[in-house]
């Protein structure tokens, strides 16, 4: 039997970046698709895993990540999918989830076969993440509507690249069966 986690990618932001003036449209149409994903796994006790750059801020921790982004000009877009008490966090350096992060591990500990990506950017932290779970023989879902881009071209390429290369589902947020 699948084992399932849902990994929440990069929402936790400040949105004080170079391209944030070209995601946030994006990010603003996905955060309720995702407050939807999250109502239905907390609701079902499946593992919610947030997955989160540290923004550089190497003295930081994720309770000092998700303060700073609530404290922020966009807390409207963190607030409602913020971390509860039970979801777990990773904080990370790079594109990739897996990149120097105890993800494996506690995947691993969790036995975690299936993971459901969703967050930012899909074209790149997703695309980078889905491809590392993929070669760790993860089984792989997107739900479209709840991944940001930057650039929808390169978004539409990168759903399509994960669902023909590496056997990714993509579906609806509301169609992925938990």
């Amino acid at each position: 039997m699948s084992r399932t986690a849902l990994i929440v990618i990069d929402m936790i932001n400040t949105y004080d970046h170079a391209d944030a003036d070209l995601l946030l449209p994006s990010v603003s149409e996905v955060v309720p698709a995702i407050v939807r994903l999250l109502g239905r796994a907390r609701a079902k006790h499946i593992p919610v895993i947030y997955a989160n750059d540290n923004f550089g801020e190497w003295r930081s921790h994720h309770g000092e990540i998700v303060e700073t982004a609530l404290s922020g000009s966009h807390a409207d877009l963190v607030e409602p999918i913020k971390p509860d008490d039970a979801s777990l966090f990773v904080v990370k350096a790079r594109h990739s989830i897996f990149y120097e992060t105890p993800l494996s591990y506690l995947l691993n500990q969790l036995e975690i076969d299936r993971l459901i990506l969703c967050g930012q950017a899909t074209e790149q932290c997703i695309l980078y993440s889905a491809l590392d779970a993929h070669i760790r023989h993860l089984k792989v879902t997107i739900p479209d509507d709840a991944v940001a881009h930057i650039h929808a071209d390169l978004a539409q390429a990168a759903l399509r690249m994960m669902e023909r290369n590496m056997g990714a589902e993509i579906l609806s947020g509301d169609s992925i069966t938990l």
